[in-house]
């Protein structure tokens, strides 16, 4: 039988699928891609199931490079197993970062840039988290809405200031001590987290994933700001299960003022 023609060749050649009979549909939502369902059936009839995301222009090609390097450079499948959202997320955010490239330990960007939605991410690796989060997340992001919307004299100072005085106040190298650089989703909403099954598991069950990562290596807890934004969607149980595994950072007085700074 012949595979179906709405189905792009590579697709189907990744997944050796020539001469199998495939149907594709929309599934789920992305605000910037295409996602799509891709039904097919092995040799002995059992039915496989692929979640396809597609996307034009250069916006989508360093998303997608973002990927790929993200899969090939730590594994992240490993996110696709265990009992739980937070114990996955417990297991990321305590797994040593490596040494990138040229340096002699691990620091906080990553080796690419990342995208959050369709804006690209500066991830230049820096020694402080808070100079990176100052430098390459608010006044990153500050230039790039000057770029695309012109001058604003009220939202360059309010982002200044908060890069100069809020930022070193609540999670400075003296403020927040020992942070290490760990992998993080960097977008992680409900909307970028479902339950399905990992393909090529033998005997899968349905299980959290999580996708479309704004991947960097960062403070754990930058995680959680972007979670507790759009109305959260993570239910007390993840909260009080994560931080039996990730305990809040000294001062924990200041963990909500921390997470409120992350989701600028």
């Amino acid at each position: 039988m012949k595979p179906n023609p709405l189905v792009d060749v590579a697709i189907l050649r990744a997944l050796h699928l020539q001469d199998q009979d495939a149907t594709i549909r929309p599934h789920g939502h992305s605000g910037f891609s295409s996602t799509f369902k891709l039904i097919t059936r092995t040799k002995n009839g059992q039915q496989m199931s692929y979640f396809v995301k597609t996307g034009t222009g250069e916006d989508a090609e360093q998303m997608f490079k973002d990927f790929l390097h993200l899969d090939a450079g730590f594994h992240a499948k490993d996110l696709g197993s265990g009992p739980s959202l937070a114990a996955k997320l417990a297991k990321l955010h305590t797994t040593p970062a490596p040494t990138p490239e040229g340096h002699s330990k691990p620091m906080f960007g990553f080796p690419v840039s990342t995208c959050c939605g369709k804006t690209a991410q500066d991830n230049t690796w820096k020694a402080s988290w808070a100079v990176f989060y100052a430098e390459n997340r608010l006044r990153g992001i500050l230039t790039t809405c000057l770029q695309n919307q012109g001058s604003d004299a009220e939202l360059s100072n309010t982002v200044q200031s908060v890069a100069d005085k809020v930022v070193p106040r609540l999670i400075g190298d003296e403020t927040v001590k020992n942070i290490t650089p760990v992998l993080v989703h960097g977008d992680l909403w409900s909307g970028n987290c479902a339950v399905g099954r990992i393909a090529g598991r033998e005997g899968a069950q349905y299980e959290v994933v999580v996708f479309d990562p704004a991947a960097v290596y960062g403070h754990s807890e930058y995680e959680l700001g972007m979670m507790k934004m759009f109305g959260g969607g993570f239910g007390a149980r993840f909260w009080e299960e994560y931080e039996e595994l990730v305990p809040k950072a000294e001062p924990r007085a200041e963990w909500e003022d921390r997470l409120l700074l992350y989701e600028l």
